[in-house]
């Protein structure tokens, strides 16, 4: 009986030792990667193009709002009443039109980046994905900010760990 025991232990550890052995964990910098991918040079510079378009359309409506009020202070003291109301609106939704565009334009500058950046990424991912199958690492992770880029596929635990909290 005790030589089973001892026979079924062994075993137990040698299964123990070569399962871990076989899972190999990995490692890259993605930000350094990502910095020397081929082609990050035109996609800076379409980047900074429209982003240069955008900042010369607001510039060129904050130059009408400047020109508007410098007439509006050098003519306010000859206007009629209903004159300067109406200047005024000029000016108060010329400067709404200008905070409107520069929201928008935070939005499409965002969305521009996403555009252009992602099949850089995509390539990058698929590269360490390539790797990680070829070389058998099972898991890859983003040393600069510990994430996990790559894990071969495995089950799902969060509902087992749902329910030993208790959520639904």
């Amino acid at each position: 009986m005790k030589t089973v025991s001892k026979l079924l232990l062994i075993l137990g550890l040698f299964a123990f030792s070569f399962n871990a052995e076989a899972q190999k964990f990995g490692h890259i910098d993605f930000a350094k990667l990502y910095a020397q991918m081929p082609g990050l040079d035109s996609v800076q510079i379409k980047y900074k193009d429209y982003a240069e378009q955008l900042r010369k359309q607001i510039g060129v409506m904050q130059t009408e709002l400047e020109n508007k009020y410098a007439d509006y202070q050098a003519s306010a003291a000859n206007m009629s009443p209903i004159i300067k109301q109406t200047k005024e609106k000029e000016m108060s939704d010329l400067n709404e039109r200008i905070q409107a565009f520069n929201a928008q334009a935070q939005q499409d500058l965002a969305a521009k980046e996403t555009e252009l950046t992602t099949p850089l990424i995509e390539k990058a991912r698929k590269a360490i994905t390539d790797v990680a199958k070829e070389h058998g690492y099972a898991y890859i992770f983003n040393s600069a900010e510990g994430l996990l880029l790559y894990a071969q596929d495995s089950d799902d635990v969060t509902a087992l760990v749902k329910k030993k909290l208790g959520i639904k």
